[in-house]
C-alpha cells in the first residue's frame, strides 16, 4: 500500500515537473515571438507621406493668451479626428521684431496621399473647429505642398 502511494505520488510529480519544464521553454519562445513581430513592425518601410499642409493664423489685436493657447489645443484634438493625418506640429511664429509678424501661429500637417489632404478640407470637425475659432483670427493662409524626396 505504501509502495502504491509513493508510486502515486512520484507519477504526479513527474507529470507537474514536464508541465513545468514545457511551460519553462515555451515562456522565452513565446517572449522571442513578440520581440520579433515588434522589430518587424518598426522596419516594414511604410509608404511615404505625399502632401504637407501649412496652416498660418493671426490673431486680432486683443486675443488673450489663453484663447491662443485653446486655440492650439483645440487644433491639436481636432487633427486626432481627421483619419489620415500621419503627423503634426504646431508652434508660435518667431521674430526678433513681433509687431512686424505677419502671422502668429503656424500648423504643420502631413497626409500620405493627396485625397487624405482633399478629405481634412471636408472634414466636419474641421470645419466646426474654424467656425469656433474664426472670430479671434484676423488673417489665415492655408496651403498644400507636396513633399519632395
Amino acid at each position: 500500500m505504501l509502495h502504491q502511494i509513493l508510486e502515486s505520488a512520484f507519477t504526479d510529480f513527474a507529470i507537474m515537473k514536464t508541465r513545468n519544464k514545457t511551460l519553462g521553454y515555451l515562456v522565452p519562445v513565446f517572449a522571442l515571438c513578440v520581440f520579433m513581430l515588434v522589430i518587424y513592425g518598426a522596419y516594414v518601410p511604410h509608404k511615404p507621406a505625399e502632401i504637407q499642409r501649412v496652416v498660418c493664423i493671426k490673431f486680432k489685436p486683443g486675443t488673450t493668451p489663453e484663447d491662443i493657447d485653446k486655440h492650439m489645443r483645440d487644433f491639436a484634438t481636432m487633427k486626432n479626428a481627421v483619419k489620415d493625418v500621419v503627423a503634426y506640429t504646431a508652434g508660435h511664429v518667431q521674430n526678433s521684431q513681433p509687431e512686424q509678424n505677419e502671422f502668429d501661429v503656424i500648423h504643420y500637417l502631413t497626409f500620405r496621399t493627396k485625397e487624405a489632404a482633399q478629405g481634412y478640407e471636408a472634414n466636419a470637425d474641421r470645419k466646426l473647429f474654424n467656425k469656433t475659432n474664426e472670430a479671434n483670427w484676423s488673417k489665415v493662409l492655408e496651403m498644400n505642398s507636396n513633399i519632395e524626396k
